[in-house]
């Protein structure tokens, strides 16, 4: 199930927001208390424990689109930067930026061990490949070495933002500036420039 459906039908125009409301509401609430009930997400997104029955059927199925939402945003933060046509620096930078501010606003779901909703899969396939175009395209501009191991950077890469999450979270630093910070030790690392 998701936010544009329930049951392979459209919702209204209000019932999508309500639908929305929800999953921020509960990012917020499991963000804050991983255990807290269906009834307490309902409360306080201020609708009927069975408005929130009737649209996700158990808790898991709420946390499944919440992944959902979540992986679905994180890949319209990496499609506006344009990873295949933007100078790769450029996309870099611009992803980078947009992805710690999309996930810093899904901390708790993209923070899941696993993902089992076959559409969010999907969409972190899709992150995936697009971020594995973006480092290579980097390499071939010779942002990263020509040697440099692309799995080895992938990870590297990811890390970093999830740092920059937690700073931002802890010192509620814009995005754009973490995202500098990002790519600059990605790129340059922590070393003394060499001559």
């Amino acid at each position: 199930m998701t936010e544009t459906t329930t049951r392979d039908r459209p919702l209204r125009a209000d019932a999508e927001r309500t639908v929305r409301t929800i999953l921020e509401v509960a990012e917020r609430v499991l963000g804050e208390d991983p255990t807290a009930s269906l009834a307490q997400i309902a409360a306080a997104a201020g609708v009927a424990r069975t408005t929130l029955h009737r649209r996700f059927a158990s808790r898991e199925a709420l946390i499944d689109a919440m992944a959902v939402h979540a992986f679905r945003q994180v890949e319209e933060a990496i499609d506006v930067g344009r990873p295949e046509t933007a100078p790769p620096l450029v996309a870099l930078h611009q992803i980078t930026a947009n992805v710690i501010q999309v996930k810093s606003g899904w901390r708790y779901t993209v923070g899941q061990p696993q993902l089992r909703d076959p559409e969010a899969v999907a969409a972190h396939e899709r992150i995936f490949t697009k971020g594995h175009l973006l480092l290579d395209r980097a390499q071939q501009a010779g942002l990263l070495r020509p040697d440099a191991d692309l799995e080895w950077a992938r990870r590297v890469y990811h890390a970093l933002i999830e740092q920059a999450i937690q700073v931002q979270a802890e010192t509620a630093t814009d995005p754009d500036t973490l995202a500098a910070a990002v790519v600059d030790t990605l790129l340059n690392g922590l070393g003394p420039e060499r001559s």
